[in-house]
């Protein structure tokens, strides 16, 4: 009797992210690594902490294998410092974020200041703290020529966000690595997690 071939499924991943510039990367990100073993969705863009949390909690109850959720703190920090509400989204994030580190299917990325910092990271090391996403998104214009967070900029034609960045990438998860990870109780350093969703790319995919 003839042992029928084992099928390999993919793994399906839902990421719920903070801003469009999460969302347009990611869409690049699938398009040029069309045999990754994994599905990504990348859920739209929910500016409010609140609504994020929700959705991530209800995706966690529906077939995923892991829900992602990227979170920049470079506004919830903005907002903590100004006092604009209380509780402050940052306060609500950080025990949001106690919560979900029980669910096993759920993982939280935290960037610091913001997606930006990621960029960066693809061509230097650096433990700097950037009060503002604007001052990264400078220091990344010095690497990405006419860097812009504009749709137009991160999906251009033959020449995206993801392929320009691509062949930094191995640099860019070994200095994210290298900063730690994320802790309630030292918010406030730099930051970046994105490896933890980046990694699983390059699985069986190098």
């Amino acid at each position: 009797m003839r042992r029928g071939k084992k099928i390999q499924t993919k793994q399906a991943f839902a990421v719920v992210v903070d801003g469009e510039t999460e969302y347009w990367y990611l869409q690049m990100l699938i398009h040029n690594e069309p045999n990754i073993p994994s599905n990504i969705k990348p859920q739209v863009p929910k500016k409010n902490i609140d609504q994020q949390y929700k959705l991530v909690t209800e995706l966690s109850e529906e077939e995923y294998d892991k829900v992602f959720w990227i979170v920049d703190l470079d506004v919830l920090l903005k907002e903590e410092r100004e006092k604009k509400s209380n509780p402050s989204s940052l306060q609500k994030f950080l025990v949001y974020y106690k919560r979900l580190s029980k669910n096993q299917k759920v993982v939280v990325i935290v960037n610091n200041p913001c997606l930006e910092y990621w960029f960066l990271l693809h061509f230097r090391k650096t433990t700097k703290i950037f009060t503002a996403c604007a001052d990264a998104e400078r220091e990344v214009s010095q690497y990405l020529k006419g860097y812009k967070k504009t749709e137009k900029f991160f999906k251009k034609s033959n020449n995206d966000i993801y392929k320009q960045l691509k062949p930094h990438l191995e640099t860019a998860i070994s200095h994210a690595t290298t900063l730690g990870s994320f802790s309630t109780q030292e918010y406030k350093r730099a930051m970046c997690e994105m490896p933890l969703l980046l990694e699983l790319v390059y699985v069986d995919n190098k």
